[in-house]
């Protein structure tokens, strides 16, 4: 018994003859294109030579400092200019009243220090600590006796500063280059020479500064 036909799956398509012939003719027509080369990009990883080598644990230590200095250079604070300390103020010229209040005794000396006879290096030190004990003190008006000077005797020291040969005084003329100092001038308003009954020519009344001010002042 013979199977019945099957019907044509209609998936497969049948071409006509006329179809058949014009695809023929197309295909011998055709050329084949030529295939590109592949890129290859090698990966960096591929080539160990590539590589930086490893940092050895000291590189790896110092590379670290060099990083966080860098960071707290960036985030550090600017420098605060240099503070420097107020500059000592000038001598000034002795208050005429105030001279001759203390000349007529209308104001009193509070302290004196005699240098008389002393080497030039003990009078310096004595100077500095009598003038910085009362001014500590809040003393204001001071007497300061440096000698009138003379000529100096054949048994005299020749270190000796009692005595200076036919010029005046060595104590005469250091004790006032003494208090323009920076230091001592800091507490000395000025110096004028004493009256007779004080020394003369060989004393010096100081006046000191009031302690409140210079206080304030620092």
């Amino acid at each position: 018994m013979k199977k019945p036909p099957q019907p044509p799956d209609p998936r497969r398509r049948h071409l006509s003859k006329e179809d058949k012939a014009l695809w023929e003719h197309t295909a011998e027509t055709l050329k084949p294109l030529k295939r590109a080369k592949a890129r290859v990009h090698p990966r960096s990883d591929d080539s160990p030579s590539d590589r930086p080598p490893p940092l050895s644990e000291k590189q790896a230590s110092q590379a670290a400092d060099k990083f966080v200095a860098q960071e707290a250079t960036k985030h550090a604070k600017p420098m605060q200019p240099e503070v420097r300390p107020a500059k000592a103020p000038p001598l000034s010229d002795f208050d005429r009243k105030a001279a001759r209040r203390l000349r007529g005794g209308r104001i009193e000396i509070e302290a004196r220090v005699d240098l008389h006879g002393l080497r030039q290096s003990e009078a310096h030190l004595a100077l500095r600590r009598f003038l910085m004990s009362c001014h500590a003190r809040g003393l204001r008006w001071v007497l300061v006796i440096t000698g009138k000077g003379g000529q100096r005797r054949r048994d005299d020291d020749e270190d000796a500063l009692s005595y200076d040969g036919q010029e005046r005084g060595v104590l005469k003329r250091n004790v006032p280059m003494w208090l323009a100092e920076p230091a001592l001038r800091a507490i000395v308003v000025s110096f004028t020479t004493a009256a007779i009954q004080h020394g003369g020519e060989g004393a010096l009344y100081v006046q000191l500064r009031n302690p409140e001010r210079t206080r304030g002042q620092d």
